[in-house]
């Protein structure tokens, strides 16, 4: 890039901020993206995706994101235009836009157009807003209680609101909008959170704040069974009830979750890492160390997930827009359901 076209973006961002309009396109690196053809993902992919297009992507923590046409496996990181070799979060808008975002200190997330990469800045704001095509994203960054959201202009850096009763720090693990449109935030170490458009409602019992080792779990998964019922990675799933009809502000109630349902209480499966639920209304959990299990609902089935005879540290399970499912391990790459089994993906 010519230092002239330097300068002028320069000054394009120092008049838009004096003039003070609300775009959030600073920093502004436009780079036109070729990317590293790769034979193989890297060893350690946290997130996969499937775009609109049917193209697959697969967020690792040490090197980027990796892009999969059914062809060609093309790897991309910061040298490429992404803001950060770590990726926790992979979201795509009405336009085919694709996002990334990972864990910093500068609230900025990374913008995909199919051409080039683009750093969006976020502006600190207190705007809570309920759209339906906005973007929610994870900014997991030193228990700083924030999360972005998107909509389609400006990226809005949101500080959550502190539960009732409790004065900790805390980070969000996970993002879910249920089947009414409302969004629920999961914490480490103070609940669920969801925001309904109006106000915020807190889950704050003990099975969703207090976990093993010190709390460092963590609520990371958030899903709805067939039967509304919502489960939060813990001893419990909660029946969830419209608040406004309610003589108390208890808006749930609780039941015994996947550990128990197979009459052993399975202990190991109170705190897995990530839920989804199939095509036929299964739902599958992934543990860290003790594969993957299937609950049907009336019994649950055992995957080991194992590498040279040893379980491997699983860490996501995603469906993806054939229903298939994926498994993001910590350092095995990633594996795809078979009907049978879980194979490691090999392009």
């Amino acid at each position: 890039m010519k230092l002239t076209t330097l300068l002028f973006f320069s000054i394009l961002s120092i008049l838009t901020s004096c003039n003070g309009q609300t775009s959030n396109l600073k920093n502004l690196s436009e780079i036109n993206v070729k990317g590293d053809t790769v034979q193989e993902l890297g060893s350690s992919i946290i997130v996969v995706y499937q775009d609109k297009k049917n193209i697959y992507w697969f967020g690792s923590w040490k090197t980027g994101v990796y892009r999969y046409d059914g062809k060609t496996l093309i790897n991309y990181t910061t040298k490429h235009g992404l803001y950060t070799d770590r990726v926790d979060d992979i979201k795509e808008d009405q336009s085919g836009n694709i996002y990334f975002s990972g864990m910093n200190p500068n609230a900025t997330i990374t913008k995909f157009d199919g051409n080039s990469f683009t750093q969006i800045k976020a502006i600190p704001s207190n705007e809570w807003k309920l759209e339906a095509d906005d973007l929610w994203m994870k900014n997991v960054y030193q228990a700083n209680q924030k999360v972005y959201r998107y909509d389609g202009n400006t990226l809005y850096e949101l500080t959550l609101p502190k539960p009732p009763r409790l004065d900790n720090p805390f980070e969000v693990y996970s993002i879910y909008k249920d089947q009414k449109g409302n969004i629920w935030f999961g914490t480490n170490p103070v609940g669920v959170c969801r925001f309904d458009g109006k106000s915020f409602q807190w889950i704050t019992e003990e099975d969703v704040t207090e976990f093993r080792d010190g709390g460092s779990n963590g609520v990371r998964s958030i899903i709805e069974d067939k039967n509304g019922d919502f489960w939060f990675n813990t001893e419990n799933r909660y029946s969830i009830y419209d608040s406004t009809t309610l003589k108390s502000n208890q808006f749930y109630t609780r039941h015994e979750s996947i550990g128990s349902l197979d009459g052993k209480n399975t202990s190991d499966l109170n705190e897995y890492l990530s839920t989804v639920r199939d095509n036929e209304q299964n739902l599958w959990f992934v543990t860290y160390l003790d594969g993957v299990w299937k609950y049907d609902g009336t019994k649950i089935t055992h995957y080991p997930i194992q590498e040279n005879s040893k379980n491997i540290q699983l860490f996501s399970i995603y469906k993806d827009n054939k229903g298939d499912l994926w498994l993001g391990t910590h350092e095995n790459g990633a594996y795809k359901f078979n009907g049978n089994t879980f194979e490691k993906f090999k392009p």
